[in-house]
Formats: structure tokens, sequence, C-alpha cells
């Protein structure tokens, strides 16, 4: 049961092992492109490439058909990863060994939609990957295995997002296989991810410099950072602290915009409409205002 990138190398190990993979869940497919043409998301298309059979409902929180469907399967486990939807706990408590979850954080720390991002955002020294057992609550269940990684100085969620899901489809195999002790999770400790908006995107020239640095590489591509440039809305895809001190939001040199703590060396910007494009090539023919929204 997952949905996005960040899914499938599970799939692909379990069906790579030889699991038997009875049933595939993923979001329905979602109008796409300029054409709004309905796409199947990325789970879909690799369980269609493996020839595996896919259901797709809209809903099952209420959905009495979809649980006994699903109960109907007869499984010994369902692995969930990123999957979108809240499963019931008819639908938890309708595996053998119940539903395992591939979690993108070291639990307590960072439960909830978006831990990738929030690791990054804290500054966070390292993350992992845990595999839980689900319950009802929110990434609340006991843990069966964990394993950390570094969170580099200059990490980006794609960069962290690619490493977690490759450990998340090795651990999960070690999980089936191993059938580890569940703990509970520590009381202390727990921190959550909120999912995020667009809003969340916007560039706060008070924060230091080192916090608008770990925003862009967080949150880039999605939802993205951006700041007003005059009438413009400037997208940043790269930038790093600098040197520098100023009236937050003033421009300091070209490419360089003064912070609540040091300076904002800007790297990569996109104007609307265009493609992105290496800042110093942009700035040679656009002069931003010197002071920044």
């Amino acid at each position: 049961m997952g949905s996005p990138d960040f899914s499938v190398p599970a799939l692909r190990a379990l069906h790579r092992a030889g699991h038997e993979i009875v049933a595939v869940y993923a979001q329905p497919p979602k109008p796409a492109g300029r054409g709004q043409r309905e796409t199947p998301c990325p789970v879909h298309r690799a369980a269609l490439e493996l020839g595996l059979p896919v259901r797709t409902p809209a809903r099952v929180k209420r959905d009495t058909a979809e649980h006994a469907a699903f109960a109907g399967l007869d499984l010994d486990v369902a692995v969930v990863a990123a999957y979108g939807l809240i499963l019931p706990k008819p639908m938890l408590d309708a595996p053998k060994r119940g539903c395992l979850n591939i979690h993108a954080s070291l639990l307590p720390r960072w439960r909830g939609a978006g831990p990738i991002q929030a690791a990054i955002l804290a500054g966070d020294a390292e993350t992992g990957i845990t595999i839980m057992q689900m319950e009802e609550g929110l990434d609340t269940g006991p843990m069966l295995l964990a394993e950390s990684t570094p969170i580099g100085p200059r990490a980006t969620t794609p960069e962290l997002h690619d490493a977690l899901a490759g450990i998340g489809a090795r651990l999960i195999l070690r999980a089936l296989a191993e059938n580890p002790p569940a703990t509970p999770q520590p009381e202390d400790g727990v921190t959550y991810a909120p999912k995020l908006a667009k809003a969340d995107g916007r560039l706060d020239w008070t924060q230091p410099a080192v916090a608008l640095d770990r925003r862009i590489r967080a949150l880039t591509p999605w939802p993205g950072c951006f700041f007003q440039a005059g009438e413009e809305i400037m997208r940043v895809h790269e930038a790093e602290p600098a040197a520098g001190n100023g009236t937050p939001g003033t421009l300091l040199a070209p490419d360089l915009v003064a912070c609540g703590e040091g300076a904002l060396r800007l790297l990569r910007l996109q104007r609307p409409g265009r493609a992105a494009m290496a800042a110093a090539d942009l700035l040679r023919g656009y002069a931003l205002p010197v002071q920044l929204g």
C-alpha cells in the first residue's frame, strides 16, 4: 500500500525477494500535465509494470465494502509506505501480522506527513527509517526495526528521500524475514511533521540565513521557496548562507540578501513562466529591487 516515488523501491524489493503480492493499493489516478490527463501514481505504474493487480479506492475509512474486500485477501501482512489514506481499525486488524509501516524518521521524532522536510528544517544531524506496527494513532505504533543515516550539511529533500527509500526497502525485507519483537515508542522526544502547504515556502528575511538555507533545501522541489521581487514572485531553487549585515530583505549585492542574521547568496532562481537558471546568468539581464518582500 503506497503511492509516491518513495514507496516504489519497497514494492520492487518485495517482488524481487519472491514475496507473493496479492494486491497493490495506491491512490487513484489524478489529472496531471497540460492536458490534465488521468495519470496513475508511481506505485500504480510500477505495479502494472510488474504485472501485479492494483486497487485504487478513493477512500477507505468508512467504506465497509472496502473493509470486507481487504479482509477477503486473507493476508499474512500488509506493507504500507506513504499510502496517503488513513486505514481504519478493521483494515489494520485484517492481516495476520497486521500492517507494517515504512516511516521516514527515527520515531518518535517526526511523526506525521512531512518527516524528511521537517528533519532538514530543524537542522537535525541524522534521520532514518522506522518499521512500525500500525495502530489507529498517528504514527504511534510500536517499532520493529530502525536504521539511521546522517543528514549532511548541504543535504536536500530529494537526496535524503532517495537514501531513505532505499533503506526502507531493505529494512522491510528484514522485518518480514526476522519478525522482530515490537518495542513501544518512548514517551519522550515526540515531535510532529505537519502536512506542508505552498505558503510554507515564503522566505521570511527576518530569519537567520542558515534557517532560510535549510528551508530552501527542505522545500525544493515542493512546495518550493519564493520571495516577492517588485511585482514578480521569484522562486529560489538553491542558495547558501554568506557573510553580510543589513536590514533584512535588503540587497547587499546583486545576488546577496541581508537576513536577520548573516546573508543569503542566491544561486539558482526562476522567474514566473521561465525556466530555472543560475542566478548569476539571470541577474545579468534582470536587476532585483533593492528591497525584497
